[in-house]
């Protein structure tokens, strides 16, 4: 009788996890939310899908041609979107949405292209880490990578 309690008790729990499970839909909403701030300059919602000391990188080639990865302060990303001159306007087309979960960890590649005032900048892939987080699901990584040329790839 224990040994029944006990499978009972266990697929119950499965169940219940498996209905607060992250789903795909999950992740694109928290992208969804990362750049509905950034396009709007509002750091509050940008900051409600971040985790405190998220780590910023990105990926390029330096004006000498060298390959290189620069982690900048996610704050003073924040700060720099706060403060950006309201005449620009940043476009961040996102093309598509590759995501991969694995329990409270989570992988989502986002080709991109890059606007300013609505004239091409630059294109290139985001890659955001999502973990759980007491719950809450935030981004704990980003790295991108930048580039003018090359871009057609994404294009779908």
């Amino acid at each position: 009788m224990k040994f029944l309690m006990f499978i009972f008790l266990l697929l119950f729990s499965v169940h219940i996890s498996a209905q607060k499970s992250f789903s795909k839909d999950d992740a694109i909403f928290v992208i969804d939310t990362f750049f509905n701030g950034f396009h709007k300059a509002d750091t509050l919602i940008m900051k409600s899908v971040v985790m405190d000391g998220a780590i910023l990188q990105s990926a390029f080639k330096n004006r000498k041609g060298v390959d290189v990865v620069e982690e900048t302060n996610f704050g003073n990303f924040i700060n720099s979107i706060a403060s950006k001159p309201s005449h620009q306007v940043w476009n961040e087309k996102i093309l598509d949405y590759i995501v991969s979960i694995d329990g409270n960890l989570v992988h989502v590649w986002t080709p991109y292209e890059f606007y300013l005032n609505g004239v091409f900048s630059h294109c290139g892939a985001n890659s955001f880490t999502i973990a759980n987080i007491n719950g809450s699901w935030k981004i704990i990584h980003l790295i991108d990578s930048r580039r003018r040329e090359d871009c057609s790839e994404f294009k779908k």
